[in-house]
């Protein structure tokens, strides 16, 4: 028996993120992000005819791996450090491009059977103090077990464990998603929180097809309290909507808990769900399957002994709807609740000085230093 502090954070990438998530104007990054994904399925196509090809060459052009030169011809860019993306081509032909500069890049390929490649999305790697203070904030939170969102692989998060955290976590796991991008969740619980089984949600189809952006494990941990199933999660963005999307994931997390919870489990849903509430009231909407009153689980947002600080969100300007970070848990723990809270000394977001409506760590003078433009949440329980 004993305290377990349970916590999420999206740290936004440990050591290197792709440039079209860090720009200061989102609607610079959003395009390129989206031509990325089109690239993506398009290329995939077992025939491309001439539409297909013409719209391979504009989506190219977005992701700054072709250009126009100075007489107007869509060339081939070379670069070690370009601005989006690069395109691998391992085999095959994909393109061919003309001795004469004023002649455009031509796609040869017929289709996916043609050549063998992929678009990868260019990086930059994290400001050093920005790194410190994503180990700050977990340090100060000293969660039991902790839900990382957006990390770049199991190795990045062993990593940072051994080098800025002094290994305070013993076991470290991320099990790579249906996201290429290098933005996967994971799990790092302390000594005496083993991970006992991983159950994996990659592959979960529903009639729309496939249902999650990146994954939705489930975490068997064994506490000195008990086990307790962790689901860790990071729903789909609200880039270009997404609603309908995050409905259907809210959806399946809903049937994952209830099985679990009418075997007796005990469960706890968290990580960043990506829809803020209209009000502090009001659930929001595409995420009201695990705000169903009637249902199996609670949001920690919702007791009274959770403090939830001197704003109501967990992102950027903290607003309502910016609350996208949630800890939910299951009614089986709901007397074992103690207290919790949202951490925001990490986070500046996206305005030029330094935020005035939470307290933040004094080492960061910029945007770029923060940790994460999302706040960690922590809930300890008595077990």
């Amino acid at each position: 028996m004993g305290t377990v502090t349970v916590g999420t954070f999206n740290v936004e990438n440990l050591f290197a993120r792709p440039k079209a998530f860090d720009t200061a104007d989102w609607t610079v990054g959003e395009p390129v992000l989206a031509a990325y994904s089109e690239f993506t399925d398009l290329s995939a196509k077992t025939v491309y005819d001439e539409a297909d090809r013409a719209r391979l060459t504009e989506l190219l052009l977005v992701l700054g791996i072709y250009y126009r030169n100075t007489h107007g011809a869509v060339r081939r860019r070379f670069s070690a450090d370009p601005p989006w993306a690069w395109l691998r081509k391992n085999r095959g032909s994909f393109d061919r491009e003309p001795a004469d500069p004023t002649q455009d890049v031509e796609i040869v390929a017929t289709g996916r059977g043609d050549w063998i490649g992929w678009v990868e999305l260019a990086t930059a790697v994290t400001d050093e103090t920005g790194i410190a203070m994503t180990a700050k904030v977990i340090q100060d939170i000293d969660a039991d077990i902790l839900a990382i969102v957006e990390a770049e692989d199991r190795p990045s998060l062993q990593r940072f464990n051994r080098e800025f955290l002094s290994g305070m976590y013993r076991h470290v796991m991320l099990v790579d998603g249906n996201d290429p991008r290098g933005i996967d969740v994971g799990i790092m619980t302390k000594p005496g929180f083993e991970i006992r089984t991983i159950r994996s949600h990659v592959d979960l189809v529903d009639p729309s097809g496939q249902v999650f952006s990146r994954d939705c494990p489930v975490y068997r941990v064994i506490t000195p309290g008990g086990a307790i199933h962790i689901a860790v999660n990071h729903f789909k963005s609200q880039s270009g909507g997404g609603g309908s999307t995050r409905r259907r994931q809210a959806a399946a997390v809903r049937a994952i808990v209830d099985e679990l919870v009418y075997a007796g489990e005990r469960v706890i849903v968290l990580g960043d769900l990506n829809e803020g509430q209209p009000d502090e009231q009001t659930p929001a909407e595409n995420l009201a399957p695990l705000f169903d009153p009637d249902g199996p689980l609670r949001s920690c947002y919702d007791h009274a002994e959770f403090d939830v600080g001197p704003r109501p969100g967990t992102f950027d300007s903290c607003g309502i709807r910016n609350r996208l970070d949630y800890l939910l848990y299951s009614t089986t723990l709901a007397q074992a609740f103690r207290s919790g809270t949202v951490h925001r000394a990490g986070l500046w977001g996206q305005r030029k000085t330094r935020p005035t409506a939470w307290e933040t760590y004094p080492e960061m003078t910029a945007s770029i230093h923060q940790a994460s433009d999302h706040a960690a949440v922590t809930v300890t329980f008595d077990l």
